[in-house]
């Protein structure tokens, strides 16, 4: 056989070799290709989209505020807000860190925060994040979703970031809306403030739908009660972007925000201006450093005015409060964030006696002609050895000092002069006069609302104290005491109380019975106007006294106006009735004695209302360390009524 012929017939095992390798490779391309377009195509097509296309959602506009009479108290204004994609940063760490450091400069917040660990430890504050640590937490988890760098962003800075886009890949500027609060101080506790979703309730406000990045919650104040009502629903639409992460077009048909609901109060603005100048007037006078007055409408419970001084400016926490702001408020000794009104609690003094005076008259202890003396001194039998005269407690009434007592007193003219001695008696009795005693001196008390909240709808109110045997065991490890009855019955001992508690009983009292729920908010509407919501007058319960007894407790107030220790109340324009209180109170020891070792500082209190015939408002006057309240809070109250029933009508014709 030819040579030649015979290397033909032999396989060619290289070729062979060298086809069968192609093969394999196309085999292998193959298999990856319909494993990338097959198998995990709709990851890809996803994750392409995710690149090309991107939800945006907008803010919605949150409810504005307003006064009974229209006049805006909350709005909200145009604000700016930077995210960053971190996806479409730059891969280069140099030219990250350049973008890093560009944004700090114009946003004038760090690229990495310098955390005062001391601060940290002890809980002062929650460090603020610096640029890179908010970028590097959602970088690896969610790295198109657009990350929140800062808020409240200025107009100017806005447009030098917008102009500078080329030099900033995956930095946006979007615009949102920031509160407004235009009255500040005058009625910061009543609005209170908007602020980042609180750390722990993420979930809660997650679960409602809340961006927890973007959103505003409120935090105090009718902010926070209404919360529902006032944050509206985010606005979404999907968006084509280009390699940069600019919008290209709009995909589909996008939802647009719902604006949130309005709130009208029942607040009068004009009024809350008055009531403010006359009570920071009367606290300069007396170098008091903290104050309350509120206004009622008896017949429905609604709050026409609520001044708690000292305030606070809520603007400073619209944008997000520094640092320095928060721990100069938190650490003011006065309190300036507490809602005095709704939150202080304190002895109620002598304001207290309506309640045992209608209590007696009720339980029969008493009746309007019932004659009972003051000598100025009570010596009360010690409950051990009630035979030793020597170890008798010495009660005062206030009148002492003069050197003699008030006398003979029925239950009209001890309210007048407001007469301790004789509430003694009817509290907690005196030898053959049996008097309430502690357990129905305490269910009355519960009855006019004191120890109990009264459900108004702010965040942080007080229930008080209305104490009793158990509780002082339970506290003290003591026994009850006939001279804590004595005490309890005239405001002091362990007695406390709100300012709001004290003009929600006087209203009561008032309008023949009717303990209210304290209102606030009158409406709330839509953006048109309409009424979603009309708040009617809730009543918590009728007092159980009689309309007989009740009329007994009023003319004991209209004498104390008109002859008895509110005597400044006394006004020409309109008929008064009233009860002044003034309440002993310790806050450093020994500095609260004078020589003799008594008690020397004086809260001062004032309730009243009017017209005495047809009231149409109850007040309470509360000055700290303001002294007697015939002197400090009397006063203020006299030029507040005067005012409320003397200055022009609005357009329905009420003041």
């Amino acid at each position: 056989m030819n040579p030649l012929d015979r290397r033909a017939s032999t396989p060619n095992w290289r070729l062979i070799a060298f086809r069968a390798v192609i093969l394999i490779i196309f085999a292998v391309f193959t298999l990856r290709l319909w494993q990338l377009q097959v198998v995990r195509g709709e990851y890809y097509r996803r994750a392409a989209d995710q690149m090309r296309f991107r939800l945006v959602t907008s803010d919605a506009p949150r409810g504005v505020i307003y006064d009974r009479n229209g006049e805006l108290l909350v709005r909200n204004l145009p604000s700016f807000t930077v995210t960053i994609i971190p996806a479409y940063l730059p891969d280069d760490v140099e030219e990250e860190r350049a973008v890093f450091n560009r944004l700090s400069e114009l946003l004038d917040m760090p690229v990495t925060a310098d955390v005062n660990r001391a601060m940290v430890e002890r809980g002062d504050f929650t460090p603020p994040l610096g640029i890179r640590e908010k970028v590097n937490a959602v970088r690896y988890v969610a790295p198109y979703s657009p990350v929140v760098i800062k808020t409240g962003v200025d107009r100017e800075t806005a447009m030098i970031i917008e102009e500078e886009h080329l030099d900033l890949p995956g930095v946006l500027v979007e615009m949102s809306a920031s509160r407004e609060y235009l009255t500040g101080e005058l009625t910061s506790h009543i609005l209170g403030y908007v602020g980042y979703i609180p750390a722990g309730k993420e979930d809660f406000y997650r679960e409602q739908g809340y961006d927890l990045e973007r959103d505003r919650v409120g935090l105090t104040g009718v902010e926070q009660s209404f919360e529902s009502e006032l944050h509206g629903q985010r606005g979404r639409r999907y968006i084509e972007v280009d390699v940069a992460g600019r919008e290209v077009r709009t995909v589909g048909q996008p939802e647009p925000p719902t604006p949130g609901h309005n709130l009208i109060l029942t607040l009068d603005l004009d009024l809350q201006r008055y009531v403010d100048q006359a009570l920071r007037q009367q606290m300069e006078a007396l170098g008091s450093q903290s104050a309350v007055a509120i206004v009622m409408n008896p017949k429905t419970g609604e709050i026409l005015a609520m001044v708690s001084l000292p305030s606070y400016d809520n603007h400073l926490f619209a944008g997000g409060i520094s640092l320095e702001d928060y721990q100069r408020l938190s650490n003011d000794p006065n309190r300036p964030l507490l809602n005095h009104a709704i939150s202080g609690v304190y002895p109620p003094g002598s304001t207290f006696k309506l309640v045992p005076a209608a209590a007696a008259l009720e339980e029969g202890v008493l009746n309007r002609w019932t004659k009972l003396r003051c000598d100025g001194t009570l010596w009360l039998p010690n409950e051990r050895f009630p035979d030793d005269p020597k170890l008798a407690q010495p009660f005062y009434c206030w009148i002492h000092e003069s050197g003699h007592g008030h006398g003979d007193l029925s239950i009209v003219t001890a309210l007048a002069v407001s007469c301790d001695i004789f509430f003694y008696q009817v509290g907690g009795g005196y030898y053959s006069f049996q008097g309430l005693g502690l357990d129905r001196l305490v269910k009355y008390a519960r009855d006019f609302g004191y120890g109990e909240l009264t459900g108004i709808d702010l965040a942080g109110e007080s229930t008080g104290l209305v104490p009793d045997a158990k509780w002082k065991r339970l506290n003290w490890s003591e026994t009850w005491t006939t001279g804590d009855t004595y005490n309890m019955t005239i405001g002091q001992g362990y007695m406390l109380v709100t300012p709001l508690q004290v003009v929600n009983a006087t209203a009561a009292i008032a309008n023949g019975g009717t303990l209210y729920r304290p209102q606030i908010v009158y409406q709330v509407t839509d953006t048109d106007g309409k009424v979603i919501r009309d708040f009617q007058p809730q009543v918590i319960r009728q007092l159980p006294i009689s309309q007989e007894n009740l009329d007994i407790v009023r003319q004991g107030m209209e004498a104390a106006v008109q002859w008895g220790t509110a005597q400044w109340a006394n006004l020409r324009e309109v008929s008064v009735a009233g009860k002044t209180g003034t309440a002993e109170y310790c806050d450093k020891y020994p500095d609260c004695l004078d020589e003799k070792g008594r008690i020397k500082t004086m809260h001062a209190w004032f309730t009243a209302y009017a017209p005495t015939d047809d009231p149409q408002m109850a007040i309470v006057i509360f000055v700290y360390g303001g002294g007697q309240g015939s002197e400090s809070a009397v006063p203020v109250a006299a030029d507040i009524i005067r005012y409320y029933f003397t200055r022009s009508t609005d357009a329905t014709g009420q003041p």
